[in-house]
């Protein structure tokens, strides 16, 4: 018989926890519910609450929105121009940014207001485009550096100073790096100021997971295309245990390499759900 076993670490985070808490809330009210942007970058979740009557909206949809329509504003945050139209348009809110990423933006905010007149660059470590960093740049009236790695480090001005942040899902290995570049291609008379603003919560999932994967001779790596988190996660994996198998559902499971395995971990990224975990573990016990 195989030994199958789930990561007990993978799996939502209290982020993406506290907001399909929120919108099951308030679907069970009865009234209707919009959702800008999928909730969680895994298509079956988003299935399973869109089946309980959420609807997932764009951006462009939202700015159409009239009065008495409610909205969920998932764990990625949203730049203020989404509030200010809500507030026009009388359209309710129902706000579950992560806790750990509105401070984040609040911090960058009060930061851009008092380093505006001394010329400091506002610098977000992230991925271009990322609703947390979408979000982020917002806090700045778009008018922050996003860098993704050491390459983007040209779009800095290193004749004036700078205010380093990160989004929260980045790696704290690739921070530090990115801080001692900066560090020294500027002169110590220019300000310099950074903050690691990474979510321990997801970054130890990686030296977590990397000792669970080691375990066995075939991993299956859950996660939605989307997820940037499922991205880093799985390639860590990778490095580590060289069979491990990226797959979205129970529907790309590798049966040859399943039936071979003896040892097989399960493990997923932060926007994974436990059940879709527990339903591919199922359906390997089901293969035997």
């Amino acid at each position: 018989m195989k030994y199958i076993e789930i990561d007990s670490g993978s799996g939502f985070c209290f982020g993406v926890v506290n907001a399909i808490k929120k919108a099951e809330e308030a679907l069970s009210e009865g009234q209707e519910l919009d959702c800008l942007g999928d909730i969680v970058h895994n298509g079956q979740e988003v299935n399973r609450l869109e089946d309980k009557g959420l609807k997932t909206i764009n951006h462009t949809d939202y700015f159409s929105l009239k009065k008495g329509r409610r909205v969920l504003l998932r764990a990625h945050g949203e730049p203020p121009a989404i509030y200010e139209y809500a507030q026009k348009e009388n359209i309710e809110i129902v706000d579950a940014t992560c806790p750990v990423v509105l401070q984040l933006q609040k911090k960058i905010r009060n930061k851009y207001e008092n380093l505006k007149a001394l010329e400091v660059q506002i610098v977000i470590f992230g991925k271009p485009g990322h609703a947390e960093v979408v979000g982020l740049m917002g806090q700045t009236n778009d008018t922050a550096i996003v860098i993704e790695n050491k390459d983007d480090l040209r779009k800095i001005d290193f004749s004036k100073g700078v205010c380093l942040f990160s989004q929260t899902t980045k790696s704290v290995d690739e921070f530090n790096q990115i801080v001692e570049l900066i560090k020294n291609s500027l002169a110590d008379s220019l300000v310099f100021e950074h903050y690691d603003t990474i979510c321990r919560q997801v970054s130890n999932r990686i030296p977590n997971i990397k000792d669970f994967v080691k375990n066995f001779d075939l991993v299956l790596f859950v996660s939605g295309k989307k997820s940037s988190n499922g991205k880093v996660l799985y390639e860590e994996c990778k490095k580590v245990n060289a069979n491990t198998i990226m797959v979205a559902d129970e529907s790309e499971l590798p049966i040859d390499l399943i039936q071979k395995a003896e040892r097989i971990g399960i493990c997923g990224a932060t926007s994974t759900p436990r059940w879709l975990m527990e339903k591919i573990e199922h359906q390997i016990k089901n293969l035997e």
